[in-house]
């Protein structure tokens, strides 16, 4: 009997969808690369089943970055940032937890190693997490992201960018990258963008504005949509994978 698609084998990575782990232009991927070649091995059990959390303890406003850190409103231009969460079969991923973490709007992180002079604003926390509804859709509100200068070589400075950390529902699936903004013209100049090769696939971390979901004197829309690892399909759905 066919294995049912929440139980079957998780595909193999496509590691031409993944950045490089060694690239001399990103100074620190020379003491963190791995030093042998990558190894592929089928899918186990515990990659395969599912981390788990307390979806209970996700607040009304863990996904308002504005409000979420004092109660009080945030400095910075407010956006809305929305999608949907799906495996590479194109299946929605419900039901799973997303979170990001970010600079606020002067380019700086509320963490105790971050010295730029950017000052730090009292209201702004920096992270919020929400839960995928039954389509893979999430969105969260919060502050454009300044750019930052890092010491990586003479003149270095980072896209505006959010992290985003995605869970899905196996150990197997669970992701985390950047998401970049339409139109930044330091994207092509940041050498940590630069170690993704493929150039779709650096486009995909790209969020397009989105004026159809922008609210008129409020806030800009922005859409990223997010692609986790799918798992083999059964001979049941007639496609040349589940064979």
């Amino acid at each position: 009997m066919a294995k049912s698609y929440e139980t079957a084998p998780l595909v193999p990575r496509n590691r031409a969808a993944h950045p490089v782990p060694y690239d001399p232009e990103y100074k620190t991927s020379m003491t963190r690369a791995p030093s042998l070649p990558l190894l592929s091995l089928e899918s186990t059990a515990s990659e395969e089943t599912g981390p788990r959390f307390g979806h209970s303890l996700i607040g009304d406003n863990d996904n308002n970055l504005i409000v979420n850190f004092t109660g009080e409103l945030a400095v910075g231009e407010r956006i809305l940032v929305h999608g949907r969460v799906l495996d590479e079969m194109g299946r929605a991923v419900p039901n799973t937890l997303v979170e990001i973490w970010q600079a606020n709007a002067g380019g700086r992180y509320r963490h105790v190693k971050d010295t730029y002079f950017a000052p730090l604003d009292p209201n702004f926390g920096g992270c919020g997490r929400t839960i995928t509804d039954e389509n893979g859709g999430y969105q969260f509100m919060t502050i454009r992201p300044g750019a930052y200068p890092w010491p990586n070589r003479g003149n270095e400075w980072r896209p505006m960018h959010i992290h985003f950390s995605v869970f899905g529902h196996a150990f197997g699936q669970r992701l985390i990258s950047q998401m970049y903004f339409e139109g930044d013209p330091l994207i092509d100049r940041c050498p940590i963008a630069a170690t993704v090769k493929d150039r779709s696939q650096l486009e995909a971390l790209v969020a397009p504005l989105d004026m159809a979901m922008a609210r008129p004197m409020d806030f800009l829309a922005y859409k990223f949509d997010i692609v986790l690892r799918g798992r083999r399909q059964t001979v049941f759905e007639n496609r040349p994978e589940g064979m």
